[in-house]
């Protein structure tokens, strides 16, 4: 209070004035005579009192993590870029300031090589964004800021040309980063070359040969499991022998139920009720099954409810040879076939009604009760 605080400062800049001047001393020859030669940031920062950079005869060390324009880093042994033009970077890139053209071969197919690379400096935002999705590690933050042009276009839209740097570039501006990204790199190829090499799958001819019931051996199943490309010899040889095999299993199959009547007699039975039916015997059935519910319902029991269900003449002949197996039926069994002829339909109205009038009159002999 009271103009302490003006006094206060004032002692500040008095201090740091004098004691520009004792480090300028201590360091003879002075910084300012060296003429251009960079200062180093850590020194800088440890400098005691006033100091002004001589710029541009005097430039300040960046720090390792100072960006600016983006650059496309290329193998300084080889030549070949590391970009592949998959444009993932034009495609993050806020501002929208790189364009890709893809090179093309003899034949105009595309490469993974870039033809064309441009950035608009001007409207860059310094963001690394590019850097950061690019999943070849071909673009990097560049350090370089000092691209005052007159002339906008075309000096401030950089090509691939102004924008390649080799590896070697790259490595000094950013050690650190340069070292952890081979590590990871080496550590990687390291664990690539000591992972055992699958062998290659191949089907040998022959290969397959099994006895029928026959399970296939382990070698074999992880071949098929692997996805053995196999000629189209090979398939059509594998189908016939598949063909064999079920063959040969249906035989066995034929000739236990042959051996065992009883146990064939379910099968028999089955067929017929398998076999494909025409529209008229389908309507019959139905026609049957009403008249059955309706002689359910009225208490009698009608003969059409105990004729069996026609049998086509394929399957006729092994349900007749079963039959034959068993003993005589009782003399009822005869008028089977006579309540099992075929229908006209006026017959089936006529059922219909009838059985719709039992029902009404069963109804309102329980309503009069």
């Amino acid at each position: 209070m009271f103009g302490s605080g003006v006094l206060k400062g004032l002692g500040v800049t008095l201090k740091e004035f004098v004691a520009t001047y004792v480090d300028d001393v201590k360091k003879i020859p002075s910084r300012y005579a060296g003429g251009k030669e960079e200062l180093d940031q850590t020194a800088a920062s440890a400098q005691n009192g006033i100091f002004t950079v001589q710029y541009p005869e005097e430039r300040r060390k960046l720090s390792e993590r100072f960006r600016y324009i983006p650059m496309l880093v290329y193998d300084a042994e080889t030549g070949e870029d590391r970009c592949t033009a998959c444009g993932i970077c034009a495609k993050v890139c806020p501002p929208q300031c790189i364009w890709i053209v893809r090179a093309k071969d003899e034949k105009g197919k595309p490469i993974t090589q870039p033809a064309e690379f441009y950035i608009d400096t001007t409207i860059c935002m310094n963001c690394g964004l590019c850097a950061e999705f690019c999943p070849f590690d071909a673009i990097k933050m560049n350090n370089d800021y000092e691209i005052a042009a007159f002339e906008r276009m075309p000096h401030l839209v950089f090509d691939l040309k102004e924008l390649r740097v080799p590896t070697t570039y790259y490595a000094r501006i950013k050690p650190t980063d340069w070292t952890a990204e081979e590590a990871a790199r080496a550590a990687k190829e390291a664990e690539k070359a000591a992972k055992p090499e699958r062998p290659a799958a191949k089907l040998e001819t022959g290969s397959l040969k099994l006895e029928p019931g026959s399970a296939p051996a382990a070698p074999v199943v992880a071949v098929l499991a692997a996805g053995a490309q196999r000629t189209p010899e090979e398939v059509e040889r594998l189908k016939a022998e598949a063909a064999a095999r079920r063959a040969a299993k249906a035989a066995e199959g034929g000739e236990a139920s042959a051996s065992n009547p009883a146990a064939a007699a379910p099968v028999a039975e089955a067929a017929p009720a398998a076999a494909k039916r025409t529209p008229e015997e389908i309507e019959q059935l139905k026609a049957e099954a009403a008249a059955r519910r309706a002689a359910k319902a009225s208490g009698e029991a009608p003969a059409a409810a105990l004729a069996p269900a026609p049998v086509p003449e394929a399957a006729s002949a092994p349900v007749a040879e079963v039959a034959s197996t068993e003993p005589a039926a009782p003399e009822t069994s005869q008028a089977v076939p006579a309540a099992a002829a075929k229908r006209t339909p006026e017959e089936i109205e006529r059922l219909k009604a009838e059985a719709a009038a039992r029902r009404a009159a069963k109804a309102g002999q329980g309503s009069g009760q």
